[in-house]
């Protein structure tokens, strides 16, 4: 493989981390951006947010501790490549043992990383280590290098968001970019886009006064967002995570074939499981039938799916997001034949009447409510108060397994805790999230002092510990999740 070093992209990390200021970290990561080719570019953007895999493939590299320790102690080994190491080859070994699967998987992903290590040097190797563990900590998130990329096309930010909503992954936006050619990008069928997501709101009463005093109130489903795409009499179907699973839904393609009459369109909706009673079951039935393959006729008889359509992004060739959702409602209601797959609705400026009808959906079995301001525009990746979520807290037992050191106020404290579940299959703990919130300093301190009691392991961003110390945490949802071996994320 050819392309550009490695080495230069480790170096760029290491100045970016020694970097404080925002907008000097935008020139250092733009004059880097611009120096590549659109290949690199496009593999250099994933590595720098530490997400090999990109946004729409979403294979997570499942590598642990004791597998980086042993291939860190197992040495330099002679490899057939002995050339330098680039962005490219990292890029592509990486994806490599995302895929090894099943018996003797752990093995190969332990000799891809020896490869790897023995051509990378020390400034390398930390940089190696931070990206499989997705532990960056230079600064650049998701925005700050959409604000380099704005920057190596020459726009302003607002236009280089509104690509990447288009786009839908940062290394193809990276690559097009390069390539100028970011003006051809335009919302069309069978290009998924990421669905507008929600911000949370205590309360109906917030919701209102943050809409103007007057929103759209709908129930919250505990399913999963499909993207219906529809065009020349094909009908696909798309997750949140721009994933195709049209051949495991074929009842949910009918229902769009016989319910929804248009001749193209991009529908946004959730499909969730339900039992005789048509009443919702639990998020994990119906990732039962997510992805699968095999006896999906079978699994369609035995676990049944209620589909829901609640937005519109393009309607017969013409982009509908930067109408208003009362017009996209509409638009939506004239094409919707079958009115059952309508996802309820209430307008309303009564803080009394809202909490009535967040009352009536939780007795019917949903998280919450959804609100909605009625002027909201349709912003595909983006969060906002334009959309807001309503719903009570759950709470769960986990487990920590490792802890890192505080900044700012918190240094001195191991004060962000990864947190964990037991995998009954495996036996394994399986990380589901992170939290530093709701303790006091008094707490910090405690905690801080028992988890250096039972640590397994000193590194360099904190402490691994044994899996004793069982705490309470209050959460909104379980998401999916690319970064955890486990699939989700509190």
């Amino acid at each position: 493989m050819t392309g550009s070093s490695f080495r230069e992209f480790a170096e760029l990390c290491e100045k970016l981390a020694e970097t404080s200021e925002r907008n000097a970290k935008i020139q250092l990561v733009a004059g880097y951006l611009k120096a590549l080719s659109p290949e690199d570019a496009k593999a250099a953007a994933y590595l720098l947010v530490g997400n090999p895999s990109g946004e729409k493939r979403r294979e997570p590299i499942n590598v642990g501790w004791a597998t980086v320790s042993e291939a860190l102690e197992g040495g330099k080994v002679a490899t057939l490549l002995q050339s330098e190491l680039t962005i490219q080859d990292v890029l592509q070994l990486l994806r490599s043992m995302a895929k090894q699967e099943g018996p003797g998987s752990r093995g190969m992903k332990k000799a891809i990383l020896q490869s790897l290590l023995s051509r990378a040097g020390p400034l390398e190797e930390k940089w190696l280590l931070r990206i499989i563990f997705g532990e960056m900590r230079h600064g650049v998130s998701h925005g700050l290098l959409l604000d380099a990329l704005a920057q190596v096309a020459g726009i302003d930010a607002e236009r280089i968001r509104r690509f990447d909503m288009l786009v839908g992954d940062l290394g193809e936006l990276a690559e097009k970019t390069l390539k100028r050619e970011l003006e051809t990008v335009e919302l069309k069928p069978f290009n998924p886009v990421k669905p507008m997501l929600a911000e949370m709101a205590q309360s109906v009463k917030e919701a209102l006064i943050e809409h103007g005093g007057k929103t759209i109130f709908e129930p919250k489903y505990d399913g999963v967002r499909l993207q219906i795409h529809i065009s020349g009499g094909e009908v696909r179907l798309y997750t949140r995570r721009l994933t195709e699973v049209t051949k495991s839904l074929p009842d949910v393609e009918e229902a769009i074939r016989k319910g929804v009459r248009c001749r193209e369109a991009i529908i946004d909706g959730e499909v969730m499981a339900v039992d005789e009673r048509n009443r919702p079951l639990p998020f994990q039935e119906t990732m039962k039938r997510l992805g699968r393959e095999k006896e999906v006729e079978k699994a369609a008889a035995e676990i049944p799916l209620r589909l829901q359509l609640f937005d519109l992004l393009l309607l017969e060739g013409r982009p509908c997001i930067d109408k208003p959702l009362t017009e996209r409602r509409r638009l939506l209601e004239e094409i919707t034949v079958d009115k059952h797959l309508l996802t309820p609705q209430l307008l309303t400026e009564s803080p009394e009447e809202a909490g009535a009808f967040l009352s009536n959906v939780v007795e019917q079995g949903y998280e919450g409510v959804m609100a909605k301001d009625p002027r909201s525009l349709y912003t595909p990746g983006r969060r906002g108060g334009k959309w807001l979520k309503v719903k009570p807290a759950d709470t769960l037992d986990v487990v920590i397994i490792a802890a890192e050191w505080g900044h700012g106020r918190r240094r001195g404290w191991l004060s962000n805790y990864h947190l964990a579940v037991l995998d009954e299959e495996t036996g394994r703990f399986e990380m589901v999230g992170k939290t530093f919130k709701g303790l006091t300093d008094k707490e910090f301190e405690e905690i801080t002092s028992y988890l250096q009691s039972i640590k397994i392991k000193d590194m360099e961003w904190g402490v691994v510990v044994r899996p004793e110390l069982v705490v309470e945490v209050a959460y909104n949802e379980i998401q999916q999740s690319p970064h955890y071996r486990s699939g989700y994320a509190l």
